[in-house]
């Protein structure tokens, strides 16, 4: 077995980013090597949330955006995209109602969407009030930082 070895330095550079940004977790990849830098307990406040039901089978392809979809909304000006990496949910527990839908009148602040890192709950809140025109994500879906979760105008 190989033996793995770190960048400590680069490490620390990470850990102060997370400081820096208020964010909860940083990933890195580069050729075959991979760093998550996470912490519990961090700025943002927990949701409680029941665990996701065993993984049921995927959806038919013809109820998914097409794979580039989402990567056009990037530059949509009412955009809210993903702060980390994570699995994301649409309500607080299965089988409740979503947090918000399109049509939905929201303030600045509200809960939007919550994105589960490393077993803690991060809610994605709304930069600012508006209407939720369109929502990019389904529940349960892997997102990435940066990634478009839904537009607000």
């Amino acid at each position: 077995m190989a033996k793995f070895s770190f960048d400590k330095d680069l490490i620390r550079e990470l850990a102060a980013l997370l400081d820096e940004t208020g964010l909860t977790e940083i990933e890195i990849e580069d050729d075959d090597v991979r760093i998550r830098i996470g912490r519990g307990g961090g700025s943002a406040p927990a949701v409680a949330v029941s665990a996701p039901p065993p993984a049921a089978s995927p959806a038919p392809a013809s109820d998914t955006p097409p794979d580039d979809a989402p990567a056009d909304m990037r530059s949509h000006p009412g955009a809210v995209t993903s702060p980390m990496v994570g699995t994301i949910y649409v309500a607080a527990e299965p089988g409740q109602p979503a947090f918000v839908k399109p049509g939905d009148s929201v303030t600045e602040g509200q809960t939007l969407l919550i994105i589960e890192a490393m077993k803690t709950m991060n809610p994605v809140v709304a930069p600012r009030s508006g209407v939720v025109k369109q929502i990019l994500v389904e529940n349960e879906q892997p997102v990435e930082f940066g990634e478009p979760l839904l537009i607000l105008e």
